[in-house]
């Protein structure tokens, strides 16, 4: 469970002290849902920059330069890769034919050995199960809706992707994950997280919540690219086809995927995965679960320790 978040300063109107700033009380928001690193992506004078850490957010100093208009964001819990080693992490660089690109990932992949070796992908240094929907665009040789639809329709397990390309073109892929994106209209400013709650906590601390905004609707099996004047386009991707697959013992047995059923159901099924990792058994989060428990209140108990010997 990493988080996505990020900017985009539509009418230039933001200093980059502003968004450094607003970057850094966003990011450390975020770490509620990893702390093991951070990285950005943001593109100046033509060129893609990509600045990571194995460090929790709030030890990150963010320098934005004033004519970056948009910022791509991710904080790591690390499920697979060490993030000790800096290649593990977000956001990566990919090369797709001309288009330079860099890519964020919220959730879990369980078929990228498959998809390697099935597909010929190259080898590669990096163990994050996230780097082979890099891989996949770059198979497309172009990075817009198309690549993007052909890798979502062939990753398995949960997810959200953005990206960012060197023209400042940000896209979202929303699979079941979650994802929520506001319009500050009267700012020119989008501002993005992987979840209302830490997107709204974050706007009010930066004192956002006094302008007008609107949520930006983006639904399981849709994707939106956000180019840097502020316009929108948008496309989707087959999301019933996507199967995930789970077993306490191993990822053989097919799990059917919950697009088009209450998100909560993914986002269930992402926290069992790495329900392992805090020292606890997937069937524990399920009685949990049926007892009525969200999977926000979940999340919570993971991160901060308040389950144990069964009872919360």
């Amino acid at each position: 469970m990493c988080c996505l978040f990020g900017l985009v300063d539509y009418r230039q109107q933001l200093s980059g002290r502003e968004k450094s700033y607003m970057l850094s009380v966003l990011a450390a928001v975020c770490e509620t849902r990893g702390t093991d690193a951070t990285g950005i992506a943001y593109n100046m004078r033509g060129m893609l920059r990509i600045y990571k850490r194995p460090v929790a957010a709030h030890c990150m100093r963010f320098k934005i330069p004033g004519q970056a208009q948009v910022v791509m964001g991710h904080t790591r819990m690390a499920t697979q890769g060490s993030a000790k080693r800096n290649y593990n992490n977000h956001p990566f660089l990919g090369n797709a034919g001309k288009d330079v690109f860099a890519l964020a990932h919220n959730g879990v992949l369980y078929n990228d050995v498959y998809l390697r070796k099935s597909l010929h992908l190259p080898k590669t240094k990096i163990q994050t199960d996230s780097y082979v929907a890099v891989q996949l665009i770059e198979q497309q040789k172009a990075l817009n809706f198309e690549s993007l639809r052909y890798m979502a329709e062939r990753v398995e397990g949960s997810f959200a992707f953005t990206a960012l390309d060197r023209k400042d073109r940000l896209y979202f892929v929303k699979g079941d994950n979650p994802l929520c994106l506001y319009n500050f209209s009267d700012l020119g400013l989008y501002l993005y997280a992987s979840t209302e709650e830490i997107l709204k906590q974050a706007a009010a601390r930066l004192g956002l919540l006094r302008h007008s905004y609107n949520r930006i609707p983006l639904e399981c099996g849709e994707m939106l690219c956000i180019h840097r004047d502020g316009h929108m386009d948008k496309g989707e991707f087959n999301a019933s086809q996507v199967m995930r697959r789970y077993q306490p013992y191993g990822w053989d047995v097919p799990y059917r995927r919950f697009c088009g059923e209450p998100e909560s159901r993914g986002y269930l099924e992402e926290i069992k995965a790495v329900a392992p990792a805090f020292g606890y058994a997937p069937e524990e989060i399920d009685q949990l679960a049926k007892q009525g428990f969200s999977p926000e209140e979940l999340e919570e108990y993971l991160y901060c320790g308040k389950y144990k010997g069964g009872e919360i």
